[in-house]
C-alpha cells in the first residue's frame, strides 16, 4: 500500500530525475581516475564521464612522473605534486621502505645537502647518525641554499614544499598516517634536522615540521566531525536497540576515530616540544616569525588543544622580541585569536599577564608594529578586557609624528569614546543609531584637553576625521553654534573648539591639509576625486549660505572664534550666491568681515579678514565683485585716515594704543597689496624722528610699514621708462628709512635693554636693514635708469649691523617681558635674524670678507636651528667658484678663538671661558668634517692653507695664542694622510716648529683615545 501511495505521489517541483546507470560509463574506464574522486563516486554509486582532455592530462602527468625525482617536482613542477603524492601512497602499500627512502631523500635534498646516503644506510643507521653526516656536509660547504635562493626557477620552492607535505598528510589520512612507521620516522628526522647548526637546515626543517602540524590539524578536524556524527548516530541507535550489530559497529568506528585523533594530537605535541620550543627563539628572525605565525594558526583552527596558557605564553613572550617582524607577527596572531568571541573566556589569564606589553607596543619604534598593536588594543576594548585608565598613554599618540600611528589611534578613539562601538559592538560605525549632536558633544569633550593649543586640536581632528561622519554634518554643527539644538548650551571653550572643528573639517572636505605633511609633497587628485571635493564645497556653501551672516554676527566680539569663522569664506563656492539669489547674504557677510577688521587688533583676525576680502575680489563675478572691491577700497581709505589721526593724537600726547592697533592693521593690509595714501610715509617718519620715547613695539611697526611702502613703490616703478618724479620720491623715502635704521643700529647696539619688546625692535631693525640692502643692491641697478637707487652699505654700517645681530643671537630664549606682544615672535626670533644675515652673503649684497667669517664663527653656538641655517649657507658658498672656503674657515676659527681670548682676559666668568673654548673646538671639528673621503684628497690644498694660516696666527704673539693650535687646528691635521704631513715642513722654521707641536698634540690625543 505504501509503495502504491508513493508511486502516485507527485514529485517535488524542481527535483531532477534520478539518473540511470546506463547513462554513464563505469568499470575499466575509471582505472586511471584519481583516488579522491574514486572514493566520492563510490559513495554516491555514480561515475561521471571523464573528458578526453582530462584523460590526456592524466596520461601526460603519469609519463612526466617517470622521468622526474621528487626534488625536481618540488623545485620546478609544482603542478605534478598531487600526482606524485598519489603515486607514493599507492606504492607504499607494496614497498613501504622504498617510499620512505624517496621521501627522506627528498627531505635531505630540499635542505640542500649533496649527500650520498643510500636506502640501506637509512634502515641500518640511527637518525642521529644520518643527521650528523648531513651536518658534516654543511661544514664542508657541500650544501645548496634552495630556501633563500633568488633564482627565478626557485621562486615557488617554499610554496611547493608546503604543498607537498600538506598533500602527503591528507592523502595518507585513510592509511599510512596512522601506521606508526612512515610519519613517525619523518617526524624524527625533521625534529633532528631542525636542531642542527646550518641555518638552511633549520629553515627547511622548521617549515616542514610546522606544516606537518598544520596538516595534522586539518585531518584532526575532519575526524572530529566524523566522531561527532558517529556519536549522534550511536545515541540514536541506542534509543532503538540497546545492543546489536549496528551499535557494535558504531562503537568500533567511534573508538577508532578517537584513537586516531589522540594519535594526531600526540604527534602535534611531539613536534611542538621537539621543534617549536627550540626554534621560536632561533637566532634567525625568519624562523622565529614562521613559528609564531604557525602557532597563531594552530590556536585559532584547533583551540581544543592549543588554546591553553602553556601554548599561548609563547605569543606573549615574543611580543618582546628584538626583531620588529617577529613582534608584528605575534600581534597579528593575537588579533586573529581575539577576533573569535568563543576564545575570550579562555584568554583571561593570558590577557591579564600581557596586556601592559600590548599597550606599550602601540608606541613601538617601528610603525609596522605600532599600527597593528593599536588594532589589537581595539579588540581588547571591544571585549572589555581593558579599562579606560589603561589607555591614558595612548591618547598622547594623537599628536605623534607618523601619520599612520595617528590615524590608527584616531580610529581607536572614535570607536571607543565617540561612537562607543567598543562598548556596544552592535552599534553601526556610520553613526545612524545615534545623532550627530551626541558624537560632536563627545568630540568636544576630547578637544577640551587640547583647547589651549589650536595646533594640537588640528592634529586630533585630522586623526578622527575619516571615521567621524558627524564632523561632515555641516547643518548640525551650524545649529549647535547658533544654539538651535536640544543639547545644552555650549560653554565658551566648547564653542571655540567647535568653530575650530568646523574650519578644520571644511578644509579637509575640500582637499586642504590641516596639519603639516611629513614629505611636503603637493597633493594631486584625479578627476573623480576632484568631483568629490567640488561636491563637498557645494555642500558647505549650501549649509552656510544663509546662516553665515548669523554666525559672524553672533561671534563678532569673540577674538578666538571670529578668525576661524572668517576663514570659512575662502572655502565657499562664491558663484553659488548669484545662482541661488543670495546676494544680500554675501553682502552682509562682507560687511561683517570689514567690521571685524576694525573691531579686532590681533594678527590672526586681521590676516583672516584681509585674505577673505582679497579672495572675494578674486573669485566673485559681476555685482558681487564690484561690491567686494568697493568694500576693500573703503576699508583702505578708512584705515589710512585712522592711522593719520592716531599719529596726530600721539603727537598731541595721547595714548599710543590706537596707533599701535592701526599700524598692525596697516601692516597686514600692506602684506597683501599696496596702500594708496597721501603723506602717510612722511607722517610715520616724522613721529619716528621726533618721539624717541615711544613704545618699542610701535617703533617696530612704524619701521616695517615704512619698509613695505618703499617696497611697493619700487615694485610700481617701471624699469624701462620710470618717471623722474617717482624715482625722486622713492629715493627720498629710501634715504629717510635708511636714516632711521642706521640710527637704531647705533642706539640699540650700544644699549640693549632687557625684555622681549626691545628684542623684537632690534630684530626688526636687523631684518629690515638686510632687506633694504638686498632690495637696492647696487649691482642690480647699475646698468638701468634706476642706477641712482642702487646702494652699497659702508663697512662701518655692516659692522654695526652684525653687532646688533650678534646681540640678538646671544639673548636667551627665556627673556620675558609681560608687556611684549608674542604674536610676531616667530617673525623676529634668532633664526629670522640669522637668515637675514645669510641672505646678504648669498645675494652678494655685501663683502664676504667680513660678514662671512662672522656668521660661520657662530656655527655651533646657538642651537640646532641656527646650526642648520649656517650649514646650508656654507653648502651654497662652496658651490660658488668665487668663494675662498679655506680663508672663510680660517677667519671663522680665528674670530671664535678671539671671543675666547676676550673672555679669558676679562677672567670674570669661568663657565663662559670654558664654554667659549669648547665652542671653538666644536667649530673646528664641524668645519674639518667637510673634508672627508674623496673630498679630503681633492681639497688637500685648502686643508694645508688653513693649517698654514693658523700656525702663523698662533705664533704672532707667543705664547698667548699658542693654544689656537690645539683648539682649532688639530682636527684639520688629522684629516691629512700621514704621507702628506711632511708637506707642512716646507714652510718657514717657525711653521716647522708649529707643525712638530701639532703632530705631538695629535699623537697624544690618539694615545689618550
Amino acid at each position: 500500500m505504501a509503495e502504491t501511495i508513493a508511486s502516485m505521489r507527485r514529485p517535488k517541483r524542481g527535483r531532477p530525475p534520478r539518473p540511470r546507470e546506463s547513462d554513464f560509463v563505469t568499470g575499466e574506464e575509471f582505472e586511471d581516475e584519481e583516488e579522491g574522486e574514486d572514493h566520492a563516486e563510490a559513495a554516491d554509486g555514480l561515475a561521471p564521464p571523464r573528458s578526453k582532455r582530462k584523460r590526456e592530462a592524466s596520461a601526460a602527468a603519469a609519463a612526466a612522473l617517470e622521468d622526474l625525482t621528487l626534488i625536481d617536482i618540488v623545485k620546478h613542477n609544482g603542478r605534478l605534486i598531487s600526482h606524485a603524492v598519489k603515486r607514493l601512497v599507492e606504492d607504499y602499500e607494496s614497498n613501504p621502505k622504498s617510499v620512505l627512502f624517496q621521501i627522506l631523500t627528498m627531505l635531505f635534498e630540499v635542505c640542500g645537502a649533496r649527500h650520498d646516503i643510500y636506502a640501506s644506510d637509512l634502515h641500518e643507521a640511527a637518525v642521529d647518525d644520518i643527521v650528523f653526516k648531513l651536518a658534516e656536509l654543511a661544514r664542508k660547504g657541500l650544501v645548496d641554499d634552495n630556501y633563500s635562493s633568488k633564482r627565478k626557477d626557485l621562486k615557488n620552492f617554499k610554496e611547493n614544499l608546503v604543498t607537498f607535505w600538506d598533500s602527503l598528510v591528507l592523502e595518507c589520512q585513510n592509511g599510512p598516517l596512522f601506521d606508526d612507521n612512515l610519519f613517525t620516522t619523518i617526524k624524527d628526522y625533521v625534529v633532528a634536522i631542525s636542531c642542527t647548526p646550518p641555518r638552511v637546515y633549520r629553515q627547511v626543517a622548521s617549515l616542514v615540521g610546522l606544516q606537518l602540524v598544520t596538516s595534522f590539524i586539518s585531518v584532526a578536524k575532519t575526524l572530529s566531525g566524523q566522531r561527532e556524527t558517529t556519536q549522534r548516530q550511536l545515541n540514536a541507535e541506542k534509543k532503538k536497540h540497546s545492543d546489536g550489530p549496528a551499535v557494535e559497529s558504531l562503537n568500533k568506528r567511534l573508538s577508532i576515530t578517537h584513537e586516531n585523533i589522540t594519535y594526531l594530537e600526540e604527534s602535534m605535541r611531539k613536534i611542538f616540544s621537539g621543534l617549536f620550543m627550540h626554534r621560536y627563539r632561533d637566532v634567525d628572525p625568519e624562523i622565529r616569525m614562521l613559528c609564531i605565525k604557525s602557532l597563531g594558526i594552530w590556536v585559532v583552527s584547533y583551540p581544543s588543544l592549543f588554546l591553553q596558557d602553556i601554548y599561548l605564553k609563547y605569543l606573549g613572550w615574543t611580543l618582546n622580541d628584538k626583531n620588529a617582524g617577529v613582534r608584528r607577527t605575534s600581534i597579528l596572531a593575537l588579533q586573529s585569536l581575539y577576533d573569535v568571541d568563543d576564545n575570550i573566556p579562555s584568554l583571561g589569564l593570558f590577557t591579564e599577564r600581557f596586556y601592559s606589553r600590548m599597550i606599550q607596543l602601540a608606541d613601538d619604534i617601528d610603525i609596522s608594529v605600532a599600527v597593528p598593536a593599536i588594532g589589537l588594543i581595539k579588540q581588547l576594548l571591544r571585549h572589555q578586557l581593558l579599562s579606560d585608565d589603561d589607555l591614558g598613554p595612548l591618547y598622547d599618540l594623537l599628536i605623534d609624528e607618523p601619520p599612520m600611528i595617528r590615524r590608527a589611534i584616531g580610529e581607536l578613539v572614535y570607536d571607543h569614546l565617540i561612537a562607543q562601538n567598543c562598548k556596544t559592538p552592535s552599534v553601526a560605525r556610520d553613526g545612524n543609531n545615534e545623532s550627530s549632536e551626541i558624537h560632536i558633544s563627545r568630540m568636544l569633550h576630547i578637544l577640551r584637553e587640547f583647547s589651549d593649543d589650536p595646533v594640537l586640536s588640528s592634529y586630533v581632528i585630522d586623526d578622527i576625521w575619516d571615521d567621524m561622519k558627524a564632523m561632515k554634518d555641516w547643518k548640525c554643527i551650524i545649529s549647535m553654534l547658533l544654539d538651535e539644538t536640544l543639547i545644552a548650551e555650549l560653554t565658551d571653550m566648547d564653542g571655540t573648539n567647535l568653530v575650530r572643528m568646523l574650519r578644520a573639517s571644511a578644509k579637509k572636505a575640500v582637499g586642504e591639509r590641516i596639519v603639516p605633511a611629513t614629505d611636503n609633497r603637493k597633493m594631486y587628485y584625479n578627476k573623480s576625486q576632484k568631483e568629490i571635493l567640488e561636491n563637498s564645497k557645494s555642500d558647505i556653501t549650501n549649509a552656510l549660505m544663509k546662516r553665515y551672516p548669523q554666525l559672524l554676527r553672533k561671534y563678532l566680539p569673540d577674538k578666538a572664534k571670529i578668525s576661524p569663522l572668517i576663514d570659512m569664506m575662502m572655502l565657499l563656492k562664491l558663484e553659488m550666491y548669484s545662482l541661488k539669489r543670495q546676494e544680500q547674504n554675501f553682502k552682509a557677510a562682507i560687511d561683517l568681515i570689514v567690521d571685524a577688521f576694525f573691531k579686532h587688533g590681533d594678527k590672526d583676525t586681521l590676516r583672516s579678514c584681509i585674505k577673505a576680502i582679497a579672495f572675494c575680489c578674486m573669485k566673485c563675478q559681476a555685482d558681487l565683485l564690484d561690491y567686494a572691491e568697493n568694500k576693500l577700497k573703503i576699508l583702505e581709505d578708512e584705515l589710512v585716515l585712522k592711522v593719520k589721526t592716531a599719529i596726530k593724537e600721539v603727537e598731541a600726547g595721547d595714548d599710543e594704543y590706537s596707533l599701535l592697533v592701526n599700524l598692525k592693521r596697516l601692516h597686514e593690509l600692506q602684506l597683501s597689496k599696496p596702500v594708496k595714501n597721501d603723506g602717510l610715509f612722511e607722517d610715520m617718519y616724522r613721529i619716528l624722528s621726533h618721539l624717541k620715547e615711544m613704545d618699542n613695539e610701535v617703533k617696530s611697526f612704524l619701521l616695517i610699514n615704512m619698509f613695505l611702502e618703499v617696497a611697493w613703490c619700487l615694485h610700481a616703478i617701471g624699469v624701462e621708462n620710470p618717471s623722474e618724479t617717482s624715482i625722486e620720491g622713492l629715493s627720498s623715502k629710501q634715504r629717510s628709512l635708511l636714516e632711521q635704521l642706521y640710527y637704531f643700529l647705533v642706539v640699540l647696539s650700544n644699549y640693549q635693554k632687557e625684555g622681549r619688546s626691545t628684542t623684537v625692535l632690534s630684530s626688526r631693525v636687523c631684518i629690515i636693514t638686510a632687506e633694504m640692502w638686498c632690495l637696492f643692491k647696487k649691482s642690480k641697478y647699475s646698468s638701468t635708469k634706476l642706477k641712482n637707487l642702487g646702494y652699497l652699505p659702508q663697512l662701518e654700517y655692516v659692522q654695526k649691523f652684525w653687532k646688533l645681530c650678534e646681540q640678538q643671537l646671544n639673548i636667551s630664549d627665556d627673556t620675558e617681558d609681560e608687556d611684549a606682544n608674542e604674536e610676531y615672535i616667530e617673525d623676529t626670533n634668532r633664526d629670522a635674524v640669522m637668515i637675514a644675515a645669510a641672505k646678504l652673503l648669498l645675494a652678494d649684497t655685501v663683502s664676504k670678507d667680513y660678514l662671512g667669517p662672522e656668521i660661520v664663527s657662530h656655527y655651533v653656538s646657538h642651537g640646532a636651528s641656527t646650526t642648520e641655517i649656517i650649514k646650508h649657507l656654507i653648502t651654497a658658498l662652496k658651490k660658488n667658484a668665487d668663494s675662498d672656503i679655506a680663508a672663510l674657515f680660517f677667519e671663522a676659527l680665528r674670530r671664535a678663538y678671539e671671543r675666547y681670548m676676550t673672555y679669558l682676559r676679562e677672567g670674570e666668568n669661568q663657565n663662559l671661558i670654558a664654554k667659549s673654548y669648547s665652542e671653538c673646538q666644536d667649530l673646528a671639528n664641524r668645519l674639518a668634517g667637510y673634508y672627508v673621503g674623496a673630498v679630503r684628497i681633492k681639497n688637500k690644498s685648502e686643508i694645508l692653507k688653513i693649517i698654514q694660516c693658523g700656525v702663523q696666527f698662533a705664533f704672532v704673539d707667543l705664547p698667548k695664542q699658542l693654544s689656537f693650535l690645539e683648539a682649532a687646528l688639530v682636527p684639520f691635521v688629522s684629516k691629512l694622510p700621514s704621507s702628506d704631513i711632511p708637506d707642512m715642513y716646507v714652510f718657514s722654521p717657525v711653521i716647522r716648529g708649529a707643525a712638530l707641536i701639532l703632530c705631538f698634540i695629535l699623537s697624544n690625543l690618539c694615545l689618550h683615545v
